[in-house]
């Protein structure tokens, strides 16, 4: 759901002592000058104890024709950017799965240029050319892949220096498909559990799919010690926008069969998940044995309201912990740093509604109150403090405490 609104398409053996999930969650610090690529601090109310631990990152890439997309045979790509504790040999960690949602797939500014004058001109057909430049996969020949699974290193960096294994996985060749509602979010769940099963296989026997596969900045092989220092029996996973829908898809009663051989995930983030009430049964994101938590800004352009409404719908009955969070001054697209404007990114904007003749102030696309916008370094700031919180803070009723 990332697109303009008014687009015509529409730590030692012992374990790391980290609990996962939490069931009280911090308030957030909104405001401060943390940029999105900084290292990652105390987070507010924290011990020093708790202080920041060095971390290192790896990528992995398979192909960007790895699999077949089921239902369509549309390519997609098995690809991810890895943070992890520099300290990585001592102990085991829990495994955090990050996931974006529906972007532009390539970067190409001649067609973006292209898409922005159709859109101008009312040319339907010269905008849907554009467009399907921008959503085809793989990419063009010279032509960069939009890389939206680097958009939440400023979060992958705070999780890490915290002990957990953050995966954050590319979706282009989804975003790229004409997969829709209940089947998107089955899809992207699916992708999720293609690598959790390539992750489960690599800490139990070293061997797989992923074992050589990783590389350092420099392209170089990276060999890592991710086997048998993860642990699988503690996974959280974290979607934004469709990807939202996706994880709670994923953790929700009538799929958990569905995760892989020795995998237990443990919590669920919904970061402004994309919920369409008029295609989606609610029945299939119904989730009462995972604690869920879900996110939006009060100055979201693209999600509306119902991104609560949806996750307290599907977390009703929930005994393990249920937490329903509103940002105010966040938009959607600043959750994800290729998104945002400050990247430079194609297809990049701020997709907050502005209020009238107040400048710095916004609101959302359903008429929220108004309220001041963030800046990006705010936005992240306030999400890396709500989600490191909830993954980390415990033990609480229903809660399962990370390493024991």
């Amino acid at each position: 759901m990332n697109h303009r609104p008014h687009s015509p398409a529409s730590r030692g053996s012992a374990r790391v002592r980290t609990w996962l999930p939490a069931l009280v969650l911090a308030a957030a610090a909104v405001g401060g000058t943390a940029t999105a690529n900084a290292e990652p601090e105390t987070a507010p109310g924290t011990s020093a104890r708790a202080a920041a631990r060095p971390t290192a990152s790896v990528t992995y890439d398979l192909g960007d024709k790895a699999y077949r997309l089921p239902g369509t045979d549309k390519p997609v790509e098995a690809a991810g950017v890895v943070r992890y504790p520099a300290d990585l040999a001592r102990g085991r960690h829990p495994l955090v799965v990050l996931l974006h949602g529906w972007h532009e797939t390539c970067a190409d500014p001649e067609a973006e240029a292209a898409r922005t004058a159709a859109e101008r001109a009312d040319d339907m057909d010269a905008y849907t050319a554009a467009n399907k430049k921008l959503f085809s996969w793989p990419c063009a020949a010279g032509t960069p892949a939009l890389p939206s699974f680097r958009g939440y290193d400023y979060l992958s960096r705070r999780l890490a220096s915290r002990g957990y294994v953050v995966v954050s996985l590319s979706a282009n060749g989804i975003n790229a498909s004409s997969v829709t509602g209940d089947d998107n979010a089955a899809a992207r769940a699916a992708l999720v559990n293609r690598h959790l099963r390539m992750w489960e296989r690599l800490d139990r026997t070293g061997k797989g799919a992923l074992a050589g596969a990783f590389r350092d900045a420099t392209g170089r092989r990276k060999n890592v010690p991710f086997a048998r220092h993860l642990d699988m029996k503690n996974v959280g996973v974290v979607g934004h926008s469709r990807a939202g829908a996706a994880v709670t898809w994923l953790v929700a009663d009538r799929h958990r069969g569905q995760l892989p051989a020795g995998v237990r995930v443990t919590a669920a983030v919904a970061v402004a998940p994309a919920y369409n009430v008029m295609t989606e049964n609610m029945a299939d994101y119904t989730v009462t044995r995972v604690p869920l938590a879900v996110l939006r800004g009060t100055c979201d352009g693209q999600v509306g309201d119902e991104a609560l409404s949806f996750a307290a719908e599907a977390a009703a009955g929930n005994r393990h912990g249920f937490r329903r969070l509103r940002i105010p001054g966040a938009n959607h697209n600043f959750f994800n740093t290729q998104w945002s404007p400050h990247s430079g990114q194609v297809a990049s904007f701020d997709d907050a509604v502005p209020v009238g003749k107040r400048p710095g102030w916004c609101t959302d696309r359903d008429g929220a109150p108004a309220a001041r916008q963030l800046t990006e370094a705010q936005q992240h700031r306030a999400a890396v403090t709500r989600i490191d919180a909830f993954l980390r803070r415990g033990p609480g009723r229903g809660s399962h405490p990370l390493g024991r």
